[in-house]
């Protein structure tokens, strides 16, 4: 069937752009002090758009709520139930989950500045970009009368790294690229080859999703909204969509330790500059100008635009180009449905039940295109050159990454990621490590060691890098949901 146009003017526009060019930006965690005068002012709150405007606007407010922050607001409790688990539970609020994300040790909701107890998770953030000199002026327009309202938690500020994070690395360059045409087909059809493609569902709710279905979210009679204000669903049109055109919204402070980092690379290779850039990037999967050390695929991917973008690991399957636990594999190991082989209904079922040994050895990790991130992080802090690291020179203030990604299902896209993948001690097969980067590296509860990362090598055994520290530290995390503007409407007038 024909699938209904986008609705541009109902999406907050961070999902569409990310804001890029408004290189300031702060994020303010926010509690509801009167629920009314909240109300009253997120009903004028002039939140931006996804349509595209000539030329562009130079300043831009988003707006999101925490499951406790729509409570505090007033909206129904059968509505805010029906939302996600993960989203009513929390990010904090449940030892097993903290388990799972590697929340442990230093990381511990516990140790948190903000976000690990009920006193300290946010009601709503409010996300102010802009243009370069515009953000001190303009933020203070945007957010008059808030104070009547709400109480202010916390103040995130960000920095223009010009597209390097902390470390010293382009970052932001992989990203999926959306079907905003909605002309994939809405059903869940096996893929033999990785996309970068997903359908428009992976992100916005009230969309079907690479399963061919609608992610669960919140649904009302629509004698409940008698105005029309919400959408109506696509999937049930007798009811109206609280969910349609939001999105979840996942923000973990992660501050990193950038002399830890250099200094330690540093010692494994005895001071050899070259050697320490090349043990540097063997843990993050790329050179520090962005390039994949797999180099650029011979033909072009599905969906794939920066030309830093368009590989697979398909001619690696024993990583001696980039190391299975490098960073950027563990976080997007671009496979497909099923692993490669010829094609042919024999091939496709000996891959398929498990009787291609070959194919078996390389079928340990589970299809990307269900697990796929949209990333809308900024930098904070001040930068730190790579001789200040090397000789432990830090600033006063710490640096790190407010880590920002948005999906339709938190469970499936972002903890499935951050859990196997990436906290993950067995991912494709890995014995006993976690992602190099942002692990705890903490032993397991039998005291094995997990503090190492492996390169393999094509003509012995795999070069072991033991004694791994800590290099990045939570410091706060929760999760939102990012409404679309009609949904935003509905939370601002209140309900009966």
């Amino acid at each position: 069937m024909t699938m209904a146009p986008v609705e541009y003017e109902d999406i907050q526009g961070l999902v569409r752009f990310g804001y890029r060019g408004m290189t300031q930006a702060v994020f303010l965690l926010l509690r509801v002090t009167d629920a009314r005068a909240a109300r009253a002012w997120l009903a004028q709150a002039p939140v931006a758009s996804a349509v595209t405007r000539e030329p562009p606007p130079a300043t831009a407010l988003q707006i999101a709520f925490t499951s406790v922050g729509l409570q505090a607001l007033g909206l129904p409790q059968d509505l805010v139930d029906g939302f996600s688990p993960e989203f009513l539970s929390g990010m904090g609020g449940d030892a097993s989950r903290a388990r799972r994300l590697g929340d442990l040790g230093p990381n511990d909701p516990a140790c948190w500045q903000w976000g690990g107890t009920p006193e300290t998770v946010p009601h709503v953030m409010a996300m102010l970009y802009a243009e370069p000199g515009r953000l001190e002026d303009w933020g203070a327009e945007a957010m008059a009368g808030a104070e009547q309202g709400f109480e202010q938690l916390a103040m995130l500020t960000t920095s223009d790294m010009d597209g390097v994070e902390p470390f010293g690395f382009a970052d932001g360059i992989s990203e999926p690229s959306i079907d905003w045409q909605r002309e994939r087909a809405a059903k869940d059809v096996e893929r033999e080859d990785y996309t970068n493609l997903s359908c428009l569902g992976e992100y916005l709710l009230g969309y079907p999703n690479e399963y061919g279905a609608y992610t669960d979210r919140p649904l009302l009679d629509a004698a409940r909204d008698p105005g029309a204000v919400l959408a109506r669903a696509e999937d049930a049109p007798g009811h109206a969509d609280l969910g349609r055109n939001g999105s979840y919204l996942v923000l973990r402070q992660l501050e990193q330790d950038v002399a830890g980092f250099w200094r330690f690379v540093d010692a494994q290779v005895h001071g050899d500059p070259a050697r320490r850039k090349q043990l540097a990037e063997a843990m993050v999967g790329r050179t520090m100008d962005g390039q994949p050390l797999m180099g650029r695929a011979s033909e072009p991917i599905e969906g794939e635009d920066d030309p830093r973008n368009t590989f697979t690991y398909r001619d690696d399957p024993a990583g001696l180009r980039c190391p299975h636990g490098a960073h950027i594999r563990r976080s997007n190991p671009r496979n497909a449905d099923l692993p490669p082989g010829p094609g042919g209904f024999v091939s496709w079922a000996q891959r398929t039940l498990g009787f291609d040994a070959d194919a078996l050895a390389e079928d340990l990790v589970a299809s990307t295109r269900f697990h796929r991130l949209l990333r809308r992080g900024r930098e904070y802090g001040p930068g730190v050159s790579l001789p200040d690291a090397l000789a432990g020179r830090t600033p006063q203030a710490p640096t790190g990454l407010h880590f920002i990604c948005l999906g339709a299902n938190i469970a499936r896209q972002f903890e499935f990621v951050q859990s196997a993948w990436l906290a993950g001690l067995r991912f494709n097969g890995s014995p006993g490590e976690s992602d190099p980067l942002i692990g705890t590296h903490l032993p397991r509860a039998d005291g094995t060691a997990t503090d190492s990362f492996s390169i393999p090598s094509a003509d012995g055994p795999a070069h072991r890098v033991c004694g791994l520290p800590q290099f990045v530290t939570v410091r706060g995390g929760a999760y939102f949901f990012l409404p679309g503007l009609r949904a935003l409407g509905f939370i601002a007038k209140g309900t009966p």
